[in-house]
């Protein structure tokens, strides 16, 4: 969900050395989510304002070979009849709504689709991973906030034979997410997360699929230094930079820069180009407790958002530090001056977390302004995970441009 902001420096070392499965292993997860606002004239926990879906996924891992592995995982969801009775929408686009073979309306169909099938070798220190899968890229990557993710069909090569240092080169041909940047690609009839497309099926990623490389270096303990090229085919070249500072000036104190510039071409040759930087400062020397402050500034000229292009370019998460809990497609617009404040504190009986965010626009006109302030108790139970979140919202393209509230619960039953 959107509690987890993991590095992308560890994210690609992580997924490195995952490839190395021992045997059969099956894991997987139950979620079900909620969440109600009090926009217009209705109130908190109305059908006409409220959200919910449920969601299943099964994994399977295992060795084909010495040194060769597969991953199988499924997806499936539901609404459990939800949209019937207590809710009018859905979290994810992957359903398909149809007539219900009577007079008084539509259903919401379940949905089922298998979200990972790869293979994967290893050889030394260089392994590559071909078939659908989830990414983690700067630029391009699985929003795994909302109740199931998109992924890619791909091929992905790491190798870490320079010391301190891990390369990547990658290619997307396919996605299963929405994408509103080129004509014709994939949209889903409902839901509101705009990540996984109508029926979760495969599309040519972008006009003609796409190309990433990137280096990741370590080789000062304390610094995390990593550099990204993409080549989306006849749409845009697109960089991203990104340095992270275990400041050995100032114990526990972090410090982060980023940059990333999108420059159209081909299909897009003549829109302006966009980019953004951000810096971030974060502290962690009291026990238990971790604060950070962001800043972020994109480019007013540009015309395309510095956030994810595999899912709704308008409306898509951003890998920006200063990047909201919950309204995603603002931070990254062009024009946007962004601040977030995050406090994030383990207190034993629940881990709390308090955010706020805030994006003004020097645009004249534009509707990318929001101000967000989000409360969140996480508790585990066992295999249990249980999150409450409460947001106060007041954007300027949402309600009338009043305030309004929001409330989530999140169930996730790990197995």
């Amino acid at each position: 969900m959107k509690l987890v902001k993991m590095s992308l420096a560890a994210a690609v070392l992580l997924g490195a050395s995952a490839f190395a499965i021992d045997n059969i292993k099956v894991s997987g997860d139950a979620k079900l989510f909620y969440a109600t606002s009090d926009m217009g004239t209705m109130d908190l926990f109305d059908k006409g304002n409220s959200v919910a879906d449920a969601a299943l996924r099964v994994g399977v891992t295992g060795d084909l070979l010495k040194g060769v592995s597969f991953g199988l995982t499924g997806y499936a969801v539901s609404t459990l009849g939800l949209e019937n009775n207590l809710v009018s929408n859905t979290w994810t686009g992957a359903h398909g709504a149809v007539g219900n073979g009577s007079q008084f309306g539509a259903q919401v169909n379940d949905q089922a689709w298998m979200g990972e099938a790869w293979i994967a070798a290893t050889a030394g220190k260089t392994t590559a991973k071909l078939g659908r899968m989830e990414l983690d890229t700067p630029l391009a990557f699985s929003e795994k906030w909302s109740v199931v993710p998109n992924t890619f069909e791909a091929a992905v090569l790491i190798n870490q034979d320079i010391p301190d240092t891990t390369l990547v080169g990658a290619w997307v041909g396919k996605g299963n997410g929405t994408n509103a940047v080129m004509a014709g690609t994939n949209h889903g009839p409902v839901g509101i997360d705009n990540v996984v497309g109508a029926g979760a099926s495969m599309n040519t990623f972008m006009n003609s699929g796409a190309y990433a490389a990137a280096a990741i270096n370590n080789s000062l303990k304390f610094l995390t230094a990593q550099a990204w090229y993409y080549n989306v085919v006849n749409v845009a070249d697109a960089y991203w930079l990104q340095a992270d500072w275990d400041c050995q000036l100032v114990k526990n104190v972090k410090i982060g820069v980023q940059y990333a510039d999108m420059s159209p071409k081909g299909l897009l040759n003549g829109v302006p180009d966009s980019s953004a930087y951000a810096a971030k400062l974060a502290y962690s020397g009291v026990k238990d407790l971790v604060v950070s402050a962001a800043y972020s500034k994109a480019d007013k000229d540009g015309a395309l958002s510095i956030a994810n292009v595999a899912t709704d370019n308008a409306t898509a998460q951003s890998k920006l530090y200063t990047e909201a809990w919950w309204n995603y497609g603002y931070v990254g617009a062009p024009g946007a001056e962004s601040v977030n404040v995050t406090a994030e504190y383990n207190a034993g009986i629940a881990k709390l977390g308090a955010y706020y965010t805030t994006v003004d626009n020097e645009i004249v006109g534009s509707t990318h302004k929001v101000d967000e302030v989000t409360l969140t108790a996480t508790k585990s139970f066992g295999p249990l995970d249980a999150t409450l979140a409460y947001m106060s919202i007041d954007a300027k393209d949402q309600n009338a441009g009043s305030q309004y509230n929001m409330v989530h619960a999140y169930l996730t039953l790990n197995f």
